[in-house]
């Protein structure tokens, strides 16, 4: 059973989030699911994770997610990755750079009846602001601030 959720998390990120796959996405996500990670108004449910996934669609072309590990327990899966694309759409007010990013991601996936019920999100977004060229690079080791 626990493969079996497993396997459905790392398609929901390898294959139905990179190419926007609605239908794919309604087999995996049930329709009240609950996405603690939402963005201000966005709905809850199926119809909140699917404007996520069509978003970030519109926010990153080629995107990829590249997938470290995917641990799982009971009705739980976590799957650590890398969210990798071309910054070529509107995020949170910062116009298209055309830059490539890469950023680290956990998902924290609970399941019921073979569909995700809940989701919660964990995102490096200091290094993803960083690569954007938002924010500042990281000042380099020994250089001490005064």
């Amino acid at each position: 059973m626990i493969e079996d959720l497993k396997a459905k998390a790392r398609r929901t990120w390898e294959e139905i989030f990179p190419a926007c796959d609605v239908d794919a996405l309604a087999e995996v996500v049930a329709p009240d699911v609950i996405e603690h990670g939402a963005r201000p108004g966005e709905p809850q449910g199926f119809e909140g994770v699917k404007q996520t996934m069509l978003w970030l669609g519109s926010v990153f072309s080629d995107q990829r997610w590249e997938i470290h590990q995917v641990i799982g327990e009971g009705d739980t899966v976590v799957v650590q990755c890398t969210h990798h694309g071309r910054h070529t759409g509107e995020l949170m007010g910062i116009p298209p750079t055309n830059r490539e990013v890469a950023y680290d991601y956990v998902h924290i996936v609970k399941f019921r009846d073979g569909k995700g019920v809940e989701h919660w999100g964990v995102r490096d977004d200091m290094t993803l602001m960083r690569q954007l060229g938002v924010l500042p690079e990281r000042p380099s080791a020994g250089r001490v601030a005064g």
